[in-house]
């Protein structure tokens, strides 16, 4: 079992606070809720979820001193500027300079791509959307350099030609959770308040939607518990209703959809994050740690197909970076300054190796109007994969 950390007194502070809301919240509900809703509450409830406070979620750097998870733009900005030729081929063929990012973390990827692009030739209009005000607020300090070129939106374009980024994006989406009872009917799990004021699982029968989504994607399992993300299929659903012509990369942790309700992951995918300490417990200190599901790609490219999109390509993050072009950019570093190039390589391993990101992070591309296959699923495409 992980020990996590202690909490500082500010830390508990906050998670009381949280609780406290969360508890009038369910109270108010009628003693229970649906965990996507409380989910959802403890990630960006204004003012008090995770994603809406002012805690440090990023580590600074990439450094595991700070912050609660590392992501790969800041692991090393080899990963930006890999992922700056797949954008630059994208825009090249459609005639464009935008793109618009999802959730801009530190704002490492942009000032990666942007940084690229502008080697390459091409002076791009960058837009973000990020929900929470302290990212946004670091994104802005780094990116001040930029000037014009870079812009923050409240809500979504109705309108957009370009290439969409979504790092990590998807998997902070609040999930609806499930159970297969004993006797093979379907419960949708949600979260009571016990005696003690503790959160706890309480489980009741599974609505119409809920029961129609599972009943086409798993054979009933007793004693098996998921998750399903349908707010994010809906999102990328809804995309096809704004991404007139370009590409969108949703890179993220997950499966194929055989994987992801497969036999042996019978306790589902929720994954915490707190100190660079990861547990599988959503109620331990709400609104300071970050809650997190892995990703069905299938269904995701199912919601892109029905919005009208194209699937343009899905592989691991590994082969997408080595398509890309991460090996010429490895070519490019100095091997005689040993500490230097040991230095810039350690990430990249993380980045590649299959014991770490390269095999369970994934890149999904879907899109419209682009005639051309992309350079970054040029070997090893997995579309046949997602099939049900």
């Amino acid at each position: 079992m992980t020990t996590l950390p202690d909490l500082d007194s500010a830390s508990q502070a906050q998670a009381n606070l949280v609780s406290d809301a969360l508890r009038a919240h369910i109270a108010q509900a009628g003693g229970w809720v649906p965990f996507d809703d409380w989910m959802g509450q403890a990630l960006y409830a204004p003012g008090l979820g995770y994603y809406a406070a002012g805690s440090a979620k990023l580590a600074v750097g990439g450094q595991t001193a700070s912050g609660d998870f590392v992501t790969a733009p800041e692991l090393t900005p080899l990963f930006a500027k890999t992922i700056a030729f797949q954008v630059a081929q994208v825009l090249q063929a459609i005639h464009s300079v935008d793109v618009l990012e999802f959730g801009a973390g530190s704002g490492a990827l942009a000032e990666g791509v942007l940084e690229e692009l502008a080697t390459l030739g091409i002076p791009a209009r960058y837009q973000i959307i990020e929900v929470s005000a302290d990212l946004r607020a670091r994104q802005q300090a780094r990116l001040a350099r930029f000037g014009e070129h870079v812009h923050w939106l409240d809500q979504l374009p109705l309108h957009f030609e370009g290439v969409v980024l979504a790092n990590e994006v998807l998997d902070a989406m609040p999930v609806q959770a499930f159970a297969w009872t004993e006797d093979g009917t379907l419960a949708e799990r949600g979260v009571s308040v016990s005696e003690q004021g503790a959160f706890v699982w309480a489980e009741r029968p599974a609505g119409m939607v809920l029961e129609h989504e599972m009943s086409r994607r798993m054979p009933p399992m007793p004693g098996y518990h998921s998750e399903i993300n349908l707010q994010g299929e809906a999102w990328v659903r809804a995309m096809g209703g704004w991404l007139l012509r370009g590409a969108a990369f949703l890179i993220d942790y997950g499966f194929p959809r055989a994987e992801f309700y497969h036999p042996q992951r019978a306790a589902g995918t929720l994954m915490c994050h707190f100190r660079h300490h990861s547990h599988a417990d959503p109620f331990w200190a709400p609104g300071v740690q970050d809650i997190t599901a892995h990703v069905d790609f299938t269904a995701m490219a199912d919601a892109a197909l029905e919005g009208g999109l194209d699937v343009l390509g899905y592989t691991s993050q590994a082969r997408f970076l080595m398509n890309s072009g991460l090996m010429q950019l490895l070519g490019h570093l100095d091997p005689s300054d040993a500490q230097a190039y040991a230095r810039a390589i350690a990430p990249v391993q993380k980045l590649l190796s299959e014991a770490e990101m390269g095999e369970l992070f994934k890149v999904l591309a879907v899109g419209r109007g682009i005639d051309q296959p992309l350079t970054g699923f040029s070997r090893s495409d997995r579309r046949e994969t997602l099939g049900d």
